[in-house]
């Protein structure tokens, strides 16, 4: 695979912390990853089939952000095969309360939402 599908970008400036933060954990991919492994340790292939609609490549992203913003590890363990496990670092206990509670407010007015999506367009 070539650098440029690899690299991950710079996210955190010293302008706005919030914006920082959010730009590290509020994608599409990384607050799924970070409640799922709020439950403790997973494989990649654990986290892979738990988050719906997610690409191999976009949680390989997600992954190696949250790795290097400190909010996971990534522990090989020397089995035959190897086997890697990610887990949240006790950087995230402190936001794994607020995480979990937008998943459940997202799982609880998601037809709420579309529906006011639908209504929009339809007099727009």
């Amino acid at each position: 695979m070539s650098r440029r599908h690899t690299e991950v970008t710079d996210q955190v400036t010293d302008d706005c912390p919030l914006r920082d933060v959010l730009a590290v954990i509020g994608d599409k991919w990384s607050a799924q990853v970070l409640v799922r492994l709020g439950d403790g340790p997973r494989r990649f292939s654990e986290l892979e089939r738990s988050i719906e609609g997610v690409s191999r490549r976009m949680l390989t992203l997600s992954l190696r952000n949250l790795e290097r913003n400190g909010l996971i590890t990534r522990t090989v363990h020397p089995d035959a095969p190897p086997r890697v496990e990610y887990a949240t670092t006790p950087l995230v206990e402190e936001i794994r309360g607020p995480l979990e509670a937008l998943a459940d407010w997202a799982a609880r007015h998601r037809a709420t939402i579309t529906e006011a999506r639908r209504e929009y367009d339809l007099a727009h």
